[in-house]
Parts: structure tokens; C-alpha cells; sequence
């Protein structure tokens, strides 16, 4: 990709916003100056035009003449910081341009042909976008100062007045240029940033941007730690881990290879912690077993004949010392005890089976 400057018009009165300053109106967590921002990170130079405010990055100021002169004033103003052969010109509320979608702008500026001044983006419905656009600046330059000399300046002016005189191409894309005019569109962007399935990466980009941070963090190796950390050692080791990783990433320089290197030692040790644990596990399951053999819950059975070992009687039971459960060489045949001759051994029966002492 060819470089580039970025000249962002922050400069509006935002009426239908009932005067709100509309740039640092936050959506994601992010204010949607910021968020414009992040879209243009690689341009060489980086002009806002409007009020100064806090911003994620460093940039350059500009001032239209006179202040809320419109958008050509303050096009002219963001030119006049500029140094390369491209123009990035961008709203500041836009809170679903991407890096990616800026990055193909440019690229069709680049391939359009030696008679193509510049590439609007066009909406959803077709319509043309001119403050989502790359324009070659020479060109852009011209028609400007032709428009202030035939007009006596440049406040006030259409936008139209300008891109009728330059030779476009157009570059589709259905939501990058979607802007915030009233508040509805403005909880419009609000829901569709949550909805739109990317809520991690927009809560990392706020969450950086709140915290001052400017480092590509690796959000995959991130969350695998963290599962690694829930998983092997107790769920509270996620948040913790990743605190202490940063921690030492911090105290190792901060930058990106010092949190890899960070990330890569406590993946480690979750993984060596899971395996000891499992290990243990195993061990302890192993020496269970040996123990309930030992006491009879399971294998060697009990010496009482509860279970297991048949006992002298034959029967599974020592026999009661009051000869409840005797053994049937002294009981009748039907087991009952022998009691004062009215059972007697089988021995001593006579042919009818009933006991000598009965007869």
C-alpha cells in the first residue's frame, strides 16, 4: 500500500444533536473520533480539523477559517499539513469504518488509472460519499483554490462543488460510511456494535484505549491461557493469570514479544499444573483401591464371614455361641436349632425322622 495522509473534519455543530460535541459522543466504549482514528492508524500524517480534544493517538490540529465554516474550509485547513501524493478525507463520526475497508479505498485509488482523481465510498442505497474517500492531493488542492478564488472563499460551500469537478470512481461497501447525524443513529450504531459479533474485539479496542495502551495484543493466546488456567487449576486462575502475565510483560518492557514470552511461560506451567494434578489423581485413585482390599470393601473378604470367605459352618457364618446359626452336624435337617431334644442330629432319628427323644 502506497502512503498516505488523513485528514479528519471534526468541525461540525452537530445540530440535530442538539449541539453535542458529536466526536466525542462514545459507541463500543470508544468515542467515534477515536474510533475514525483507529481506522487511518498507518497514515503518515494524521491532520483533525476542529476543536482540540483528547485523542487514543497523537495527531495534528488544524482550524478551519472561520471556525464551523464547513467542510471544504476545513478540508483546506487539513491540506495545508499535508505532504503525500494521497488524501484520506474522513468524517469523525463513523463508528463502522475498519482498517480493512480504508485499506481498499486506497487500493482502488491506486489501481483506478492515471485519469482517476480519487475513489468515493457509496453507500448501501448508491449514493456517493465524499468525506469516505481517497483523493490525490494535487488535484484536490487545484479545485479548492479555484472554488475560493471563484467564490471568495470557501465557507459555506457544497461539497458537491468540488467532487463535480474531479474524475472518481466509486467503491461499495454497506455500512462503512453509516455516520451519526441524530441520536437515533447514534443508538443505532450503539446496539449494532454489540450485535454485530465482534463485542470482544470493540471491548479490547475501549478497554486499550481507556487504559492508554497501544499494543496489538493477541487476544487467541490470551483466551487459551485463560481455559488453560480454568481448566487445570481453578476457574479463578483465569483472570488472575492473565494479570500476572501482563504484570511481568510490563516489568520485561511491555511490548508485543515481551507479552508473547509472558503468555508462552504461563501456558506452560497450566499445562505441567494440569498434568501433575491428573497424575496425583491417578496415584491416589490406585492407593484407594489397595486400601479397600485391606479393609474388605473390595477383594480379601472380611475375616467376620459379612462377605466373602465361607466360614467353618459352611454357611457364610460362624455359628452363635447360643447355637442360633449352628452347624448342621449337631441341628435338624430343616436347620432349626437343636433345643432341648426337640431337634436332634439326624443321627439319632429313627426311620420316621423324628428324634429318639420324641417317641
Amino acid at each position: 500500500m502506497t502512503g498516505y495522509d488523513a485528514v479528519v473534519l471534526a468541525g461540525g455543530a452537530a445540530r440535530r444533536l442538539g449541539g453535542a460535541d458529536k466526536p466525542t459522543l462514545r459507541v463500543g466504549g470508544r468515542t467515534l473520533l477515536d474510533r475514525v482514528l483507529e481506522a487511518c492508524a498507518d497514515a503518515e500524517e494524521t491532520v483533525v480539523v476542529g476543536p482540540r480534544r483528547p485523542t487514543a493517538r497523537p495527531v495534528r490540529w488544524a482550524r478551519e477559517e472561520p471556525p464551523g465554516g464547513g467542510p471544504l474550509a476545513g478540508l483546506a485547513a487539513g491540506l495545508r499539513q499535508t505532504a503525500s501524493a494521497t488524501t484520506l478525507v474522513l468524517s469523525a463520526d463513523l463508528p463502522f469504518l475498519r482498517a480493512e475497508t480504508v485499506r481498499a479505498l486506497l487500493a482502488a485509488a491506486a489501481t483506478g488509472g492515471p485519469y482517476v482523481e480519487g475513489v468515493l465510498l457509496t453507500d448501501f442505497d448508491g449514493r456517493d460519499q465524499p468525506l469516505v474517500a481517497a483523493y490525490r492531493t494535487e488535484p484536490l488542492r487545484r479545485e479548492l483554490a479555484l472554488l475560493a478564488t471563484e467564490h471568495g472563499g470557501l465557507a459555506g460551500l457544497p461539497l458537491r462543488l468540488l467532487t463535480d469537478e474531479l474524475t472518481l470512481g466509486r467503491f461499495a461497501h454497506p455500512t462503512a460510511s453509516f455516520d451519526c447525524d441524530t441520536w437515533e443513529d447514534v443508538a443505532t450504531a450503539r446496539a449494532r456494535i454489540r450485535d454485530d459479533g465482534s463485542v470482544l474485539d470493540e471491548w479490547i479496542s475501549a478497554a486499550k484505549t481507556e487504559l492508554g495502551i497501544d499494543l496489538d495484543v493477541d487476544t487467541t493466546a490470551l483466551l487459551d491461557l485463560a481455559r488453560d488456567a480454568a481448566h487445570g487449576v481453578a476457574r479463578p486462575a483465569a483472570p488472575l493469570t492473565t494479570f500476572l502475565v501482563g504484570y511481568a510483560a510490563g516489568r520485561a518492557g511491555g511490548g508485543p514479544e515481551a507479552v508473547a514470552e509472558a503468555t508462552r511461560k504461563a501456558v506452560a506451567l497450566a499445562q505441567r499444573w494440569a498434568a501433575e494434578a491428573a497424575a496425583g489423581a491417578a496415584a491416589a485413585g490406585g492407593g484407594a483401591v489397595a486400601a479397600s482390599a485391606e479393609d474388605g470393601k473390595a477383594g480379601k473378604p472380611a475375616e467376620d464371614g459379612a462377605a466373602g470367605k465361607p466360614t467353618e459352618n459352611g454357611t457364610g457364618a460362624e455359628a452363635a455361641p447360643d447355637g442360633t446359626a449352628g452347624d448342621p452336624a449337631i441341628g435338624r435337617a430343616d436347620g432349626k436349632p437343636v433345643d432341648g431334644g426337640a431337634a436332634g442330629n439326624p443321627a439319632d432319628r429313627g426311620a420316621d425322622g423324628k428324634a429318639d427323644g420324641a417317641r
